[in-house]
């Protein structure tokens, strides 16, 4: 019965790693064109911080930069009650372009993160794989160089986190807001 048992969850983690594996990342992709000013317009998760924080959630400044190494430092600004805070983030490459990985000094979870669609120049569609002791955990996020998309982008990000499990409710287009608004660097 044992060997049956573990026979079963051997085949279902191979099933997530492959449902992983699915999610595609940007044909061609091109780093240098993915640096510089964004703006955080939806944002869609199933992990528990998610669900309890997304009420206070709003529109948020990420500005991305390469390092001498080819990596990217990702630093967001966010409204926090009547404060700005921000977040740095290391994302460092893979050997396939387009897709990175961050360990998350604080919370110790590990991150997969895909580059799925961009044009560079109006939107990018980022899907992230959280894994922690706790469990894992799937995050999809919409950035745009300005503070508007058109209903066809925002219609593909709700799709495309639909298409990763994600339910209505764990979808969110942020609300704008000029708070906390930062210049690229």
């Amino acid at each position: 019965m044992q060997p049956t048992l573990l026979g079963v969850l051997g085949l279902a983690l191979l099933g997530v790693l492959h449902a992983q594996d699915d999610v595609p990342v940007q044909t061609d992709f091109q780093q240098d064109k993915l640096t510089g000013r964004w703006y955080s317009i939806g944002l869609a998760s199933n992990s528990n911080w998610f669900k309890e924080k997304k009420h206070l959630m709003k529109m948020c400044t990420t500005v991305i930069s390469a390092t001498a190494d080819g990596n990217l430092e990702v630093t967001s600004t966010y409204p926090k009650g009547d404060k700005c805070e921000k977040r740095n983030s290391l994302y460092t490459k893979t050997e396939q372009p387009g897709r990175f990985s961050y360990t998350s000094p604080r919370w110790g979870s590990k991150h997969d993160i895909r580059v799925v669609e961009t044009n560079y120049e109006e939107y990018a569609l980022v899907a992230t794989q959280i894994s922690k002791s706790t469990g894992s955990s799937t995050m999809v996020l919409l950035y745009s160089r300005t503070k508007e998309l058109s209903p066809e982008r925002l219609e593909r990000f709700t799709q495309f986190s639909k298409e990763q499990g994600l339910t209505d409710d764990e979808i969110l287009i942020l609300p704008q807001t000029d708070a906390c608004m930062v210049d690229a660097a």
